[in-house]
This record gives C-alpha cells, structure tokens and sequence, in this order.
C-alpha cells in the first residue's frame, strides 16, 4: 500500500549513497579483488561463503561492504551490534532464526559479551547452538542445529578480539584510509545520486578536507549542498566549498575546531610541549578521552603531533599550519 519509491521532488535518503554492488564500491582496490575472488568461489561452489571479518577504522565502508555480500550472493541480511546483545540468550534467539545462506552482520563485534563470544565460537564452527533448560542440578542442555549461514563482524579494534573468535574467519579484510584521488571518485559519485552539481576543483576540495574517510566526505558534501540551495547555486565552485566549509570551522586540512583548538593549546600555551593529556585536555575544555580518541589519532597520522613518553609535542607542521615559527626546540627535534 506504501511505495518505497521516491516521488516526483522527494529528497533522496542518505542511505542510498551506499553501493548496492562490489564494482560500484569505490577505492579498497584490493581488497575488492579479494573479496570478488572469495564471493565468486563460494557462488560457483553453490554453498555460503566462510565467515567475514572487517577490520579499520570507523567510516570506511565496513557496513557498505557487508550489505554489498548479501546483495551479491542474493540473501537477506540480518543486523545486529555487539552493545545489543546483552545476554547469550540474545544471541542464540537470533541464530536459531536464521536461514539457509544468511548473513548475520555483527557491528562492533569485539563488544560482545564473554558468554555470547562462547557461544558463538560453536555456532560459526559447528552450526549448532547449545541451549540450556532450567536452573541447578535439573539444568539440561539441549543442541540446536542451526542452517549453515555467514557471519559478517566489523571491528575498530581488531586487538580486542579473542584469538579463538578471530580465528574463527575465514576471510579478514583490513580497509585503510583513501588517498585523495579515491575520495574525489567518491564525491563525484555521491554528488551525482544527490543532485548536487560540482564545478571544476570542487570535488578535490572537499576530499582534502575529508580525513581520508567516506563518511566525513559525504557528510561534507551535504553541507556543501545546504550552502548551495541556501544561496541558490546551480553550480557549486571551489570557492563555495572553501566558503561553505569555512562557516563549519573545517580548515583546508580537514582540521575542525577542536584540532584547532589543540594545536593552539599545545603551541601558544606551552610553547610546543611536551604537554600531558590532562592538562591539555583542561585547557581545551573538552574530556581526555575525547582528545585522545577524537583528535589525536588524525593529528599524529597527519604529522601535526607526536607523542613522547614526557607528553604531546606539536610539530614544525603544526607551528606552520598557524602561522608560526617554531621555537629552536622544535627545530632540532625535526
């Protein structure tokens, strides 16, 4: 009675940004040759492929690259996270619901509870779960033997998996930050499904901004598309970009406030470190663990920040980046 199709001025959901097939998934170029190979063989051997780990940072295409499988092999997928499942019992309603060639997608797999990690080291190897009936000494357990299916985990923190768990995969693909190049392909793509139209130089710089993740471009792309229906612009230049973006307080290397405001602290208030995360943290206003996991990993990748055992020390790049010369302490260490 509902249709899911679009009507005639409806906006296009975010969602359909996502590739729906492994040829339409851009960048990860070998790891697209291997997992082309791995859908292929298991199609031409008529039986669920083994059992999928997707390992890298947040944003890369983890999610997209698991409803690509199901998409490609023809079978529903089934979505859960590691935070949901609170009990084994949990997990092993979910499994028991499975059919023939499911795929079963566990976000954030390296959350799951010790209990359900047990149980499902059995279900990926034997295909059955053990179910246990009453409490005490009239406990019984009773095997359930489930259809042979694929769990697909994904995993910012592949160190956290047990060695039984990860083990257990078949296939573990690890996906890496985009070079630039990808990142344009991408916005280009994702601009064209939005209705967006990029003039030249856009798309380039709006990738130098992006951190190397797809995530943040096309979050970025969308605003660049509120600046430009706001300003009525049929074609969006690269001036626009740098304007649109320039209002959101994201500079031309992709640093937003808060990095900013970091490499302030770190340069104009202790001359350059070393500085301790603590009193860092207390100068920008914001939770150490927010500085160590929401700034840090892109300010120490990009050569902006290095860590010492005496605290953060900014680099002659940071120094540079706002317009300042670096003290000779600075000089000698780079």
């Amino acid at each position: 009675m509902v249709s899911a199709a679009p009507l005639d001025n409806e906006p296009v959901s975010d969602e359909e940004l996502r590739p729906h097939a492994l040829e339409g998934f851009i960048g990860q170029p070998r790891l697209k040759a291997q997992l082309q190979l791995f859908l292929d063989a298991a199609r031409k051997r008529e039986v669920p492929p083994d059992h999928i780990l997707l390992a890298g940072p947040p944003g890369l295409g983890k999610t997209t690259l698991a409803m690509i499988v199901a998409n490609e092999l023809g079978v529903p997928i089934r979505i859960t996270s590691g935070p949901a499942i609170q009990h084994a019992g949990d997990l092993a309603s979910i499994l028991s619901s499975l059919d023939a060639g499911e795929v079963l997608f566990i976000d954030e797999i390296h959350r799951l509870p010790r209990a359900a990690e047990e149980l499902l080291y059995i279900a990926m190897e034997d295909f059955r779960v053990d179910v246990m009936v009453g409490k005490g000494p009239g406990a019984s357990s009773i095997p359930l033997t489930l259809p042979r299916f694929t769990v697909i985990g994904a995993t910012t923190r592949e160190g956290m998996l047990p060695s039984p768990l990860r083990a257990r995969f078949g296939f573990t693909a690890h996906l890496d930050y985009y070079p630039h190049e990808e990142l344009e392909r991408l916005i280009e793509r994702s601009a064209t499904v939005l209705g967006v139209a990029l003039g030249e130089g856009a798309a380039e710089q709006l990738s130098l901004r992006s951190r190397g993740t797809p995530r943040i471009a096309n979050r970025l792309l969308r605003r660049v598309r509120d600046w430009a229906i706001v300003h009525d612009l049929d074609v969006v230049g690269q001036s626009d970009v740098k304007e649109a973006l320039a209002l959101y307080q994201i500079d031309s290397e992709g640093l937003d406030r808060l990095d900013v405001a970091v490499l302030n602290a770190i340069v104009r208030n202790f001359n350059g470190g070393p500085v301790g995360l603590n009193n860092l943290a207390a100068m920008v206003g914001e939770e150490s663990e927010t500085v160590e996991t929401v700034c840090e990993p892109y300010l120490v990748r990009e050569g902006f920040l290095v860590r010492t055992p005496k605290g953060r020390v900014a680099t002659a790049k940071a120094w540079s980046h706002l317009g300042l010369e670096p003290n000779d302490d600075v000089s000698k260490l780079f």
